[in-house]
């Protein structure tokens, strides 16, 4: 059994000129202990999707249709008292800026002894015992002497394992983690991720990871849903989305990352830029910036399909033969890599690799 479903999500934001669709038709499950990353250019809809699953869209967005269940039990219909009981308790949450998630005018240590106190049936010292505990876990140095400090008291990476701390506190099964790293210094990035894996690992809970760096989904990852333009363009294990990309945005995605061992003097780019939400094109969101374009792909949008061993929002999966596209697109994404073309010809606004 899935311990997180979102079935056909649809996340809008009601506006003087009318109702903005920002996450559309949004599909798919976590398994206990799985860490799925979701990653796509900023604008995509990852965060949103985070925000909706936790309860924290912000007004005046809203579930506007569709279904998130955690451990088969319905949550996105939930009011504020129980979400709120559900989000640390079931739900932990990490998010980009760890200054910014906790109080600057309290201890870390009241932090986490709150927070466990809060959701777990314990005491004082128990609970004092405990965060002194997940801070040794998450990293911190003579965590006795450092759980009386405040956050500014904290380097960057230290906050952010605090973070960690609070969102394991109260042994939840599944942690969103959106950004974790962005904010942090490149040396210190990897070695949060692993410790962010290591001790989901550790205790079982499962892993909705949101981000924009493709190595950091392959290093950490077991699958991945590649989102544009608020809707899952492909979704699969990590290995066979990274190797054998079934979509040609994903293609995209992969051929603009930089190689050390490549002899390229330039990166591929997807020329283009992702479409406002109110200038959604008909049919395939990604039909003007797609090398593989077709007419049915300007007239009916295409839902995800078998592709390979991923599945993909694209029509050149679709017939008798699925296979037949994904290994044609597959064997197109090699070459471009190796021979450094460009996917698309010039354009404006290009978009260069996947952090944008």
């Amino acid at each position: 059994m899935s311990l997180l479903q979102v079935k056909n999500l649809v996340v809008e934001f009601p506006g003087r000129r009318g109702t903005l669709r920002a996450l559309d038709d949004i599909s798919f499950d976590i398994a206990p202990g799985e860490i799925l990353g979701v990653v796509g250019e900023s604008g995509a809809g990852k965060s949103l999707t985070g925000a909706a699953i936790i309860g924290l869209l912000e007004p005046p967005g809203r579930v506007a249709s569709g279904q998130i269940l955690l451990q088969g039990q319905r949550i996105d219909n939930l009011g504020y008292e129980p979400m709120r009981h559900i989000r640390g308790r079931k739900i932990g949450a990490i998010f980009q800026d760890p200054l910014t998630s906790l109080n600057p005018l309290y201890t870390v240590g009241r932090q986490l002894v709150e927070t466990i106190r809060a959701h777990l049936p314990v005491t004082e010292s128990e609970a004092k015992r405990r965060a002194i505990a997940l801070l040794q876990d998450t990293g911190i140095p003579a965590a006795e002497q450092r759980i009386d400090h405040y956050p500014h008291q904290f380097s960057g990476g230290m906050r952010q394992r605090v973070v960690i701390a609070l969102a394991l506190a109260a042994e939840p099964q599944l942690i969103v983690a959106d950004e974790p790293t962005t904010a942090l210094d490149v040396s210190i990035q990897a070695q949060i991720i692993q410790l962010l894996k290591r001790l989901c690992r550790e205790r079982g809970a499962a892993v909705m990871l949101i981000t924009h760096d493709m190595g950091v989904i392959a290093e950490t990852c077991d699958r991945v849903a590649v989102m544009y333009a608020g809707r899952i363009a492909e979704i699969g294990p990590v290995h066979e989305v990274i190797h054998q990309p079934a979509h040609p945005y994903t293609g995209g995605l992969m051929a603009s990352i930089p190689e050390m061992d490549s002899d390229r003097e330039r990166l591929n780019q997807i020329d283009g830029a992702m479409p406002r939400l109110n200038a959604i094109p008909k049919g395939c969101a990604y039909n003007p910036r797609c090398p593989r374009v077709f007419d049915r792909c300007l007239q009916e949008r295409p839902e995800l399909m078998p592709a390979g061993a991923t599945r993909a929002a694209c029509w050149l999966h679709d017939g008798a033969d699925p296979h037949r596209g994904h290994a044609r697109l597959a064997a197109e994404h090699a070459a471009a890599v190796a021979q450094g073309e460009r996917a698309t010809p010039d354009a404006a606004t290009p978009v260069q690799g996947i952090d944008e």
